[in-house]
């Protein structure tokens, strides 16, 4: 399916807790700060638009390191653990199912809050919250049917945690985020649930599934339409 389908260009795990320091403006002044460490009382945590903690930098003070996603030679910057493990999933997929994404300007994470406009999803790379698939392929109409059903297919596997920007009223065809809040336990037992498919044999990413079949069509299509309209 990689080969076939061309027309577009689809695209150390440690926990580390930052002290939350006097707040600046939205993005240019974000203290990192762990998803579950509370703020001070009376502090406000400088957010993205899925409400967790912007990240001014990475692999430094910061929950935000870069990943390998396994099995494919990739890596980028993401907020470590539940988070991770969600997006991890999305990319690999997407790699072996949808179009092989290449190192460099194929896959970006997160990445520095004063480039975004912080009222839009794009936000959500400033917390390493999302991922963004072939960046320059952003807008509508860039995938062929097949590769759309197989995208529909990944996002029915996480169950609503993940959005896609295609769906979004500012159309970003290469935008992929969390969808939930920190606080969700939704994000928690999705990244459990994948990362137990990681674990055994014959599951998870790259294992091959039938896109096709009645239950797996249904399962996305619904989900299609909730997201579509909301």
């Amino acid at each position: 399916m990689q080969n076939a389908m061309t027309r577009r260009a689809v695209v150390k795990s440690a926990a580390v807790i930052g002290a939350v320091t006097a707040m600046g403006s939205l993005f240019e002044g974000a203290a990192a700060a762990a998803p579950q460490k509370p703020a001070a009382e009376g502090v406000t945590l400088p957010t993205s638009a899925n409400g967790w903690a912007i990240e001014r930098e990475s692999n430094h003070v910061s929950t935000v390191w870069t990943r390998p996603v396994a099995g494919t030679g990739l890596q980028f910057d993401v907020r470590i653990g539940d988070v991770e493990a969600i997006l991890v999933h999305v990319i690999r997929r997407s790699h072996y199912e949808i179009e092989q994404i290449t190192q460099g300007g194929d896959l970006l994470g997160w990445s520095k809050g004063g480039r975004l406009r912080k009222e839009l999803p794009e936000s959500n790379l400033a917390s390493g919250t999302a991922v963004r698939i072939r960046p320059g392929a952003s807008a509508k109409g860039g995938l062929f049917p097949l590769q759309e059903l197989v995208l529909r297919d990944i996002l029915a596997e996480c169950e609503g945690v993940v959005r896609w920007g295609g769906d979004d009223v500012h159309v970003d065809e290469s935008l992929f985020y969390i969808a939930a809040g920190p606080n969700d336990d939704r994000v928690r037992k999705l990244a459990d649930k994948l990362r137990g498919w990681s674990a055994t044999p014959g599951e998870g990413a790259g294992t091959g599934v039938d896109v096709l079949s009645p239950t797996r069509r249904g399962h996305a299509q619904n989900l299609a339409r909730v997201q579509r309209s909301s």
